[in-house]
């Protein structure tokens, strides 16, 4: 598994095709989407998350979603607080920027000559990125999602595919160097999450950071 890109400024017959001053539409591969032309370019490589976040499995964090509902006071407990089984609890706080999470290298074109020149990469790699989350969560990942897709009206994924075979033009002006990597969009939210025990006091409130999918695409720098 891997990527490919020509490295040269001449045409290929590989996944690169590069032209002088000509932006004509890329080869993309039978069945996939047409190529991505609008594709941003930025000016540096994408950000990793500075927290500890650990990727959750295919079978979530283990943890039970939140209550819908409190039941009554037990009967022996009349002059109690009470507000039911012990549960976890999660309050999203901020919303935080799009972090792209590449699957496969990254491809680079260089541009030697004097003249805009307009390449494609193609992505030859296939893989999932799923929901990345500090530590203290006391609730499941899907009650986490859930509450931040209604608190900020985003639409949001336990897990994406970044498919192989996938093309985007790109153009680089004259000595410069285009540089592409192809995999998912994660929303980064900052929230808070505890547990609530049943005769109603609370845990330490914990203060969590998370990722969670948001689209497919490639990320595009210049340097």
């Amino acid at each position: 598994m891997g990527n490919r890109a020509s490295r040269c400024v001449l045409a290929s017959a590989a996944a690169l095709l590069l032209s002088v001053g000509l932006a004509g539409p890329a080869a993309a591969t039978a069945g996939e989407d047409p190529p991505i032309d609008d594709t941003p370019i930025n000016t540096a490589p994408p950000a990793e998350p500075e927290e500890d976040v650990t990727d959750v499995p295919d079978g979530g964090n283990g943890l039970p979603d939140e209550p819908t509902f409190t039941p009554p006071p037990p009967k022996d407990w009349p002059n109690a607080d009470y507000c039911g089984p012990s549960h976890g609890v999660y309050v999203p706080s901020t919303k935080g920027s799009q972090y792209h999470k590449g699957v496969g290298p990254v491809l680079s074109t260089y541009n030697g000559t004097s003249q805009v020149a307009t390449s494609t990469f193609t992505s030859e790699v296939s893989g999932e990125v799923g929901v990345s989350v500090s530590s203290g969560l006391t609730v499941s990942v899907n009650t986490m999602v859930a509450k931040i897709e209604g608190k900020y009206d985003v639409n949001l994924s336990m897990k994406l595919t970044a498919k192989l075979g996938i093309a985007v033009n790109v153009k680089t002006p004259p000595k410069k160097t285009t540089n592409g990597k192809y995999g998912v969009f994660r929303l980064k939210n900052t929230g808070v999450s505890y547990t609530v025990y049943s005769n109603c006091k609370t845990s330490a409130h914990k203060t969590i950071t998370s990722y969670s999918p948001v689209k497919v695409g490639w990320y595009l720098w210049e340097d």
